[in-house]
């Protein structure tokens, strides 16, 4: 009976000390650095795929698309996280991530390539499925391979890793597709991908390879909840077309695609998230909210200040930047273990900043109101959005048993997908309706999205359980 207490309390220590090592000591240091360079990728190419859009798509006569351009991403990356939760929970996440990254520098050679915007959205959609499996990947790893006090500072990390893409991401995008186009801007950025992929992948297989239990077996996969994610993203997809097409043809496809898509993302999310149950429901709901008003609102302060105020890509881009500055510091506040008793309190005062930033950034429309506004805005939008989806991410594998990280992390990112596309496609509806009308088509898109995020802050208060 002594042996096993022995090698327990060795196994516990061994436990303990690398917990204490932090992401960065001995034991997490190469995973946190590959994993945290996976996250690097993604963030340099959505500063600058977001700095080079408006370029493109004028260059590619589909300015009327351009809303179509970033929900052609997110519909697809629906159908991936549905997969990449069934493929790691079943078999680890370590195939899901390396076919996500493959996918993803797919869609950017796709895209960089397009001689029109059809093709152009095509390679966004390969990319947005790429994108899905990595998110979902990823979000597994820290399940698995890191303790639950380490949680928040690797979320905090991954937040970081977007400062450096966020302020050099406009500059060199916004100057190459100056001086060589933006199609090399999409043409580069899959030659980062070797760096990913060499140091995560080994040490993903190391720790966090396999089914979590591997003597029940590997289960099959729920064919099921692929097609549900297979009808969300057509549903998606037909609502996204109407929105963009407004003719009274377009009911057809919009009623079609609302049909398909909510009874299948009522059978995807968790019970209760549409009513905003408490715990595990309203933090996926939280997630979407605040996503989507902020996406759908960030997806065209560049083109307002192109075409509103004369700025050049690169400085319209720029005006972002301090964004991932704010963000980060956000992060680490959240990360640290003082502030783990006031995470709801600070995920509401997050939705408010979020909510005043959306609302303030129309305000450059007025010819008297400095350009710099929007970027002052913008950085306190972040540090609120830094708050909320750190805490979002955390709080809901502290609410996963393991076998349940990858489908609630699924979950987690369908919302923030879905959200992404149906806010997006409202926006774009409103845009196409009042383009014509300039300053009036972009207050149409703003103050909706601060409206929700004001509804994102009193789900907020939804976050705990009662004893």
């Amino acid at each position: 009976m002594a042996a096993p207490e022995v090698s327990d309390s060795v196994v516990a220590d061994i436990a303990r000390r690398e917990d204490q090592g932090g992401v960065l000591g001995r034991a997490h240091r190469a995973l946190s650095v590959g994993i945290v360079s996976v996250v690097l990728l993604i963030a340099f190419e959505a500063t600058a795929i977001g700095t080079v859009m408006p370029v493109a798509a004028r260059e590619l006569d589909g300015v009327s698309l351009y809303a179509f351009a970033f929900s052609g991403y997110f519909t697809t990356s629906l159908t991936g996280m549905v997969l990449a939760g069934q493929w790691a929970d079943r078999r680890g996440p370590l195939a899901a991530l390396a076919t996500g990254i493959g996918a993803f520098a797919g869609g950017l050679v796709v895209s960089g390539t397009a001689q029109v915007m059809w093709v152009f959205i095509l390679g966004r959609a390969v990319q947005g499925f790429g994108g899905g499996l990595v998110i979902v990947a990823v979000y597994v790893v820290v399940g698995r391979a890191y303790p639950e006090r380490l949680r928040p500072a690797i979320m905090a990390s991954f937040a970081a890793a977007w400062v450096v893409p966020s302020i050099v991401g406009p500059l060199a995008s916004g100057a190459v597709a100056e001086h060589l186009g933006w199609r090399w801007v999409f043409l580069g950025i899959p030659l980062l991908v070797l760096l990913p992929l060499g140091l995560a992948l080994p040490q993903i297989r190391r720790r966090a390879g396999g089914p979590v239990d591997r003597d029940t077996g590997t289960p099959a996969f729920d064919r099921r909840r692929i097609r549900l994610a297979l009808t969300v993203s057509l549903g998606a997809g037909l609502v996204q077309y109407a929105a963009q097409d407004l003719r009274p043809l377009s009911l057809v496809p919009g009623i079609l695609g609302a049909a398909l898509l909510v009874p299948a993302v009522l059978r995807l999310l968790p019970k209760g998230t549409y009513r905003a149950a408490r715990g595990l429901p309203s933090v996926v709901l939280l997630r979407g909210l605040s996503a989507g008003s902020f996406i759908a609102a960030e997806s065209f302060v560049p083109l307002m200040l192109v075409t509103q105020r004369g700025l050049s890509p690169t400085l319209a881009g720029f005006s972002l930047a301090a964004g991932g500055l704010t963000w980060a510091a956000a992060s680490w506040v959240q990360s640290r273990d003082r502030m783990a008793p006031y995470r709801e309190r600070l995920m509401t005062f997050g939705m408010v900043l979020v909510a005043a930033a959306i609302a303030t950034a129309p305000a450059v429309l007025v010819p008297a109101v400095p350009v710099w506004t929007v970027a002052v805005a913008w950085g306190f939008g972040c540090f609120g959005m830094g708050l909320v989806i750190s805490s979002t991410s955390v709080l809901l594998l502290k609410l996963s048993a393991p076998s349940e990280a990858g489908a609630n992390s699924a979950a987690l990112q369908i919302s923030d997908a879905l959200s992404n596309v149906v806010l997006l496609a409202a926006a774009g509806a409103a845009f196409a309706t009042l383009g014509s009308a300039g300053t009036t088509a972009f207050a149409a898109v703003f103050l909706p999205m601060a409206a929700v995020a004001l509804v994102g802050a009193w789900v907020t208060t939804r976050l705990r359980t009662p004893s």
